[in-house]
């Protein structure tokens, strides 16, 4: 007897606008097995699951769920049919307890209670045999990512889903965390669960899924048993050409000293500590790397630097010293003086979603003469600008009219960085550069900022990718509790030693095990320091 795929969609084809997202998809998932969706930014990956999931209505096709053609109009049709989806930005209630946002939109009956005990007894037994431990009773705001995530996964379980899509799952969450995210749902899999995973990262792929799909420009081109593919044969089906995996650069050939800081310490508004004395320096014409499990003060460097935030000590940009507390300290300034930030979060910091394309890459520069005509901005020069820029960094759809929600987040990250690197600034700041980004798009954002380190200019990185330090830096500095717990060279250090430096322990005699180690980085990481 022939086993019926869990999903099946046959003919699927959505268009937003003049732009077709999708065009006549046919895919199978088998049941109980873990199925990738590949592709770059813009290929119609996330448009495909969320007409699985209800958000969107496909304008053509059918969806068959065990065999059976079941219509999908909402996304509570979605759960009725067993499917949850665990969105790249998640849909918690930040003031809300965990058991409360697992209840909400599945209480029964009028009193909550009930669905309350019941929910607290359950999360109990799904912590247990799914690794998803997590206290019910904490509020979503004062949990790291990792743990929101876990607090997703655990919704669409107690609905019962027995398919469960993960949209670009390890966007947000350091290696450590990753992992941990892996043998959650190897162990989904063992228990007849079947798993949609979206994302960009090979060795993801090639880690944790049996079967993988890659899509291009919104169709379906390859569908393959990974056990039967290789990442440089998957890179060149998403992009069409092949792909470079690492970083082609030639030594770097430091000059003068741009960046010195001395003794930088932030206190945040409830007296915590989070940059403890640090000092470091760049210099024109290379790579810093900053190394570290999320929430150990890396934010925070990166936020005094650019001036969104205050702090006491001493920085000095060529020679010149920076306010850091006065009426000079503020980002505006900042840049001025030749200091161009690409945020980590784009949301929170680097972007307005309801704002067009070319509003966005005006802003922080509106007072460029070159926008401006007269006491009036002139919008014609900044969309003409805008345009270039998306021209030069691929971005799709290639449309400065589009807003900016309208955008992957690939692409809304391409947007970012072409309006900071494209001011040829003294200093780059640079937070998390490849974050949600497709493997196309990696190695180009990746060459830019090479680039711009070989055109003399200093850049400081930061990045929870420990092969994207590795890879892209000249010089690696690691941070652990606000502090700078050491320098290395790329080429004189490895994955073992800085995750060591990365959890606190400086001694990197080879005794030490590798338990202890993710132990370590395991109390760090999605804990709010």
């Amino acid at each position: 007897m022939t086993t019926a795929p869990a999903i099946e969609l046959k003919g699927i084809s959505k268009a937003f606008g003049p732009v077709q997202a999708n065009k006549d998809i046919n895919i199978r998932v088998m049941p109980g097995t873990i199925h990738g969706i590949i592709g770059e930014n813009g290929a119609g990956k996330s448009t495909l699951m969320s007409i699985l999931y209800g958000f969107y209505k496909a304008d053509a096709g059918e969806i068959f769920i065990g065999g059976k053609k079941t219509a999908i109009p909402d996304s509570q049709a979605a759960i009725a049919a067993g499917i949850g989806m665990v969105f790249q930005h998640f849909k918690l209630v930040e003031n809300f307890t965990v058991l409360e946002n697992v209840v909400l939109g599945a209480e029964e009956g009028a009193w909550l209670t009930p669905s309350l005990a019941k929910a607290r007894k359950l999360l109990t037994e799904l912590a247990a045999e799914y690794e998803l431990n997590v206290d019910p009773d904490a509020l979503i705001q004062d949990l790291g990512v990792g743990m929101q995530q876990r607090v997703e996964i655990l919704k669409a379980l107690y609905r019962q889903a027995e398919i469960l899509i993960l949209d670009e799952p390890t966007g947000v969450l350091t290696p450590a965390e990753a992992d941990h995210l892996f043998r959650i749902l190897e162990g989904l899999r063992a228990q007849g669960k079947t798993i949609i995973l979206i994302t960009h990262k090979l060795r993801e792929i090639m880690e944790v899924t049996d079967t993988v799909s890659v899509m291009r420009r919104g169709e379906m081109t390859a569908t393959v048993k990974t056990a039967e593919t290789s990442p440089e044969l998957l890179a060149e089906l998403m992009v069409g050409r092949k792909v470079l995996l690492r970083v082609d650069k030639v030594p770097a050939k430091p000059g003068k000293t741009v960046l010195s800081v001395d003794n930088l310490r932030v206190v945040d508004d409830k007296g915590v500590e989070r940059l403890r004395g640090v000092s470091l320096n760049v210099r024109a014409g290379e790579i810093l790397g900053i190394a570290g499990v999320a929430g150990n003060g890396q934010s925070e460097l990166l936020q005094v630097l650019g001036g969104i935030r205050t702090g006491t000590g001493r920085i000095t940009l060529n020679g010149e010293e920076i306010d850091l507390t006065g009426k000079h300290s503020d980002a505006g300034t900042r840049r001025a003086r030749g200091i161009a930030h690409v945020p980590e979060d784009r949301h929170r910091e680097g972007l307005i979603l309801d704002f067009f394309a070319w509003e966005n890459v005006g802003f922080g520069y509106h007072h460029d003469p070159k926008y401006n005509r007269g006491l009036l901005m002139d919008n014609d020069a900044l969309r003409r600008d805008t345009e270039a820029k998306i021209a030069k960094f691929d971005v799709r759809p290639a449309d400065c009219w589009q807003t900016a929600k309208n955008f992957s987040g690939g692409n809304q990250q391409k947007l970012v960085i072409a309006r900071e690197l494209e001011r040829n600034p003294d200093l780059l700041l640079i937070g998390q550069p490849t974050r949600g980004v497709d493997i196309g798009a990696i190695e180009f954002i990746h060459q830019q900022i090479v680039a711009l380190r070989d055109a003399g200019k200093a850049v400081l990185m930061v990045s929870v990718e420990l092969d994207e330090i590795l890879s892209l830096s000249d010089r690696i500095a690691v941070m652990f509790d606000g502090r700078i717990m050491g320098e290395r060279l790329p080429h004189e250090t490895n994955e073992r030693e800085l995750g060591l430096m990365m959890a606190g322990i400086t001694d990197t005699d080879r005794d030490v095990p590798v338990q202890e180690v993710a132990a370590n980085l395991g109390h760090t990481v999605g804990a709010k320091p």
